[in-house]
């Protein structure tokens, strides 16, 4: 055993050999991973590509995000930039990486900027990363970005930090096939300087960004993941090497650490010493269990232990492994030098001296062929044995005898009589005794160790009575035969007795298999679950399916728990068996049947736990218990399977009920920013447009008389302007909380744009005074489809923007131009422009861009007005910034109306303003 060990160990694995040919003809992917957005990762990225083309490499960029950041932009210079893909969508132009034109080029390595990012609809990727794919598998190198909070396992545990839940995410796969990665890391405290300076987001943005995302906690904690995650796959790569090249470890560039779980009693406080030591050291822990044939003759205790040490390690944070193995300490060495496994940890043995000099312990042969590891010896008095279980559990249900397997026997044996006798009389062969012993072995194979047993008693006594003299007789004469026939009934209760434990064996792994296979579904399934409906329905079907029980899931509500799922969905608690529950939640302790407290419960109430503590309780039930039969629900095995169910399933439901409080939080914390901007806004805009009104009403009432009629028309013209302004703000107003309700139903009709134009400019007259207007309208311009009131409103709005964001004697420019069935109206200013970041959100509600050092008097609901009304209509909207000079530019596209038959009569019934419920 120990050369064939050697031998094998001097292989390399053929797994890592496989992983390592799977990339031959791939492109290499390197990651420039950062903790937080603005830590520098395209700038670095950029700073590796140039060094790459000062070296001749063909250099390419594919899509690189600068946000305007002037130094990134200078690192552009000299590097081809292919020019992007436009894909529409809603009427408007969004550019995307153009993947087709990267694979025509094939470059020997190209830019891809924010990995997570999601292409626009209609792409033919939904994803970036999958772009990237593709280009590895044209065997083109990639080099690309990505923050951390964007990596698919990390997604809770990013949104429990900093309360805000990233929508794209990226596979952890990614990360794992990625050949370098490169963490781009700066102190938190830089980060937030850098933002205060405005390198990351406009000042008004950074400060909100501070105040919530950014806090030096909040950046400690994702630079910690950053980094972990990182090491976490630098060590895979170096294990993956050692594998591949058969270099025998432990290396010592990581600490790993393993702890061999088995049936002893101090098993848990090993596993308790291990998380201890591993937290110590700081590394990746595993708790290995090592299945032999002595452990189909463990007790049930026995194996509940080694189950819940199991299940502890995995509450600590380690990783449990069961594999099957002849001998522990070869098989634990083997994996530990398979798996660069530093220290290994194992209770002193309970063998007497006696037991010690006739075949030596674990621990010792551990020690002896440990080599270069470190092996931690626990010794008995640190015992922390893990409670006893407080449910009984019913004898294991064990299959009623059978004859059909001895009547087979009993066939078999018969053929290999009539086998024996065919070839004494043809062939004259004189020893048959290994015809019956393949009778006895196929009785072993099908039938188990009872059968094989009878066979061969009864290959005894035939061969015996047919083929040793005297024949026809159980007498013996010769004492050859008798020492013959000896050896034959050894050899045949040995070997079925082999036989029948390698069939027991097989069964056994089978049916693991079969479990395993099962928990692994389960698991997949509920990772793919979003719901707390769905995941509790899947939960009590599975429950249900494998363990052929009826299921409740009640979880807490109002300071008590209420059942919430079930299978059979029709199953209802009684007032006893609900009481029994509530006590398992509040004690966080099974109750019910065949429980320590309220056994004469129908039902069987299980708490549902994780390490934060119980998150609800599982009831369960049969129809045998129905019938009201006392006695326990669950054999051992079943109340291991149950476990290992709840586990996955408490799991499950902690990760949903994590989800939906930040989803809480964040509605919490939306609703407090558009209250507090609508709060902010009405403070302002009510009280500057009211304080002059009521300044001037007054001035006109104490000295009117003394006034000239020159200052009493200013006077009056002040209250008459700042009355239309406070009278604009309460129409905005009301026009965006009919648009919530969903009680504005534009009622459309041919629009005349001319006409909409000259009224929009003309009640925004006072507005544009200081303003040059230039109107551009082309001369083949069909009617519109659009409701006139609501259509004049958005122009309006838009005139009324550009004022505010235009210095005073530019220009606003309107044009507009036929497109097929549908007219380009744009309305241009000469102002400072929208800021990138602000392009998407300039539509939202109560947002207002922050100019340079002043902020404009508005109430940030214009915008988000007019693309409500806009799309009411069925037409677009869509912001950006002019590319002739400095200013924005607001494009509307609207259906034309349909041509109109020439119809005498008046027009009865023109479009208007409709709401629901006026008549």
């Amino acid at each position: 055993m120990p050369n064939d060990r050697t031998a094998a160990a001097a292989r390399p694995s053929p797994e890592a050999l496989l992983r390592a040919a799977a990339r031959e003809g791939r492109g290499r992917l390197k990651l420039f991973l950062g903790a937080a957005p603005g830590v520098g990762k395209t700038y670095e990225m950029l700073l590796t590509a140039q060094a790459k083309r000062r070296d001749g490499v063909d250099v390419v960029v594919g899509v690189v995000e600068t946000h305007g950041r002037r130094e990134t932009e200078a690192l552009l210079a000299g590097l081809t930039v292919l020019p992007r893909l436009k894909v529409e969508y809603k009427g408007r132009r969004l550019d995307e990486m153009d993947l087709d034109a990267i694979l025509a080029r094939r470059p020997a390595i190209v830019l891809v900027d924010e990995l997570a990012h999601t292409n626009a609809p209609g792409s033919r990727h939904a994803k970036r990363y999958l772009d990237v794919e593709e280009i590895l598998a044209a065997g083109i190198d990639v080099y690309t970005t990505m923050n951390i909070q964007h990596v698919e396992s990390l997604n809770d545990v990013v949104a429990r930090i900093t309360r805000v839940r990233v929508r794209e995410t990226v596979p952890d796969s990614i990360l794992d096939r990625a050949d370098d990665i490169e963490v781009i890391d700066i102190t938190p405290d830089d980060l937030i300087q850098r933002l205060k300076d405005g390198k990351v987001y406009v000042p008004r943005t950074a400060e909100r960004a501070i105040r919530h995302y950014f806090s030096p906690g909040n950046l400690t904690a994702l630079r910690e993941l950053a980094l972990r995650r990182t090491a976490q796959r630098v060590d895979d790569q170096l294990l993956t090497h050692m594998q591949a090249h058969a270099i025998a470890g432990p290396w010592a560039a990581g600490e790993r650490l393993l702890v061999c779980v088995n049936e002893d009693p101090a098993c848990a406080a090993v596993v308790r010493y291990a998380r201890r030591q591993a937290e110590r050291l700081r590394a990746h822990w595993t708790a290995l269990h090592v299945e032999t044939p002595r452990s189909l003759r463990l007790s049930e205790a026995e194996r509940d232990r080694i189950a819940d040490a199991l299940r502890l390690v995995e509450k600590l944070g380690g990783e449990a492994v069961t594999i099957p193995g002849g001998d522990v300490a070869g098989t634990v060495v083997e994996y530990a030098r398979t798996n660069n496994v530093a220290h290994i940890v194992i209770a002193k043995s309970h063998r007497g001296p006696w037991a010690e000099l006739l075949r030596s312990s674990v621990a010792f042969r551990l020690i002896r062929q440990a080599g270069g590891i470190s092996v931690h010896v626990i010794a008995d008095d640190a015992e922390e044995p893990i409670p006893p279980k407080t449910v009984r559990t019913a004898a294991p249900r064990r299959p009623a005898l059978s004859w059909w397997p001895y009547a087979a026997a009993t066939g078999y044996v018969a053929l290999a009589l009539g086998i024996g006798e065919v070839l004494q009389q043809v062939l004259d062969v004189s020893n048959v005794a290994l015809v019956f012993l393949t009778a006895v072995l196929t009785s072993a194979v099908t039938g188990g160790l009872g059968p094989s047993l009878y066979a061969c008693v009864a290959s005894i006594l035939a061969f015996n009575y047919f083929f040793l003299n005297p024949l026809y007789t159980f007498s013996i004469a010769d004492p050859e035969n008798i020492v013959a026939l000896f050896f034959f009934a050894v050899v045949a209760v040995i070997a079925s007795n082999l036989t029948a434990r390698v069939r027991a064996q097989a069964v056994t792994a089978r049916l693991r298999a079969k479990t395993t296979e099962d928990l692994y579904g389960f698991s997949r399934k509920l990772a793919g679950v979003v719901t707390m409906d769905d995941l509790l329905w899947a939960t009590a079907h599975q429950i249900a399916a494998m363990l052929k029980v009826h299921v409740v899931l009640l979880l807490p509500e109002g300071g008590t728990v209420s059942v919430r799922a079930g299978y059979p969905p029709e199953d209802e608690l009684r007032e006893a068996d609900l009481a029994a529950a509530v006590w398992a939640w509040e004690n966080n302790r099974p109750a019910g049947r065949g429980s320590d407290t309220l056994p004469g419960a129908k039902w069987l109430f299980l708490p549902l736990r994780t390490g934060r503590g119980p998150v609800g309780v599982v009831g369960i039930d049969t129809d045998t218990a129905r019938t009201g039969k006392p006695g326990a629900l669950l054999t051992p095995d079943q109340r291991r399977l149950l476990d290992a169910l709840t586990d996955q399933a408490a799991l499950a439901i902690e990760r949903v009920t994590l989800a939906e409080d930040v989803d809480r939080a964040r509605l919490a914390a939306e609703t407090e920013r558009l209250r507090s901007a609508l709060l902010t806004s009405i403070s302002h805009d009510l009280r500057t447009p009211l304080a002059s009104i009521l300044g001037s009403a007054t001035s006109l009432t104490a000295y009117g008389a003394g006034m000239d009629e020159a200052s009493r028309r200013d006077l009056a013209a002040t209250i008459q302007e700042e009355a239309e302004r406070l009278n604009r703000f309460i129409a905005n107003l009301l026009d965006m909380t009919r648009l919530e309700s969903g009680a504005i139903r534009p009622r459309t009709g041919p629009v005349d744009l001319a006409e909409t134009v000259g009224s929009a400019l003309g009640r925004a007259g006072r507005i544009l005074a200081g303003h040059r207007v230039d109107v551009d309208l082309a001369a083949d311009l069909p009617m519109l489809e659009a409701d006139d009131v609501l259509f004049e409103q958005v122009l309006f709005n838009l005139l009324d923007n550009a004022a505010k964001y235009a210095p005073t004697g530019s220009l606003i420019q309107v044009g507009a131009s036929r497109e097929g069935d549908r007219v380009r109206i744009e309305v241009r200013d000469e102002g400072d422009g929208i800021p990138a970041a602000d392009v998407e959100r300039i539509f939202d509600k109560f947002y207002r861009v922050q100019a340079q050092d002043r902020q404009r008097a508005g109430t940030g609901l214009g915008l988000a007005i007019c693309r409500g009304f806009v799309e009411a209509m069925g037409g677009t909207i869509a912001a950006g910034n002019r590319k002739d000079r400095s200013g924005a530019v607001f494009t509307l596209t609207m259906p034309a109306a349909a041509a109109l038959p020439d119809l005498e009569g008046p027009d009865l019934e023109g479009p208007g303003l409709e709401e629901e419920g006026t008549p």
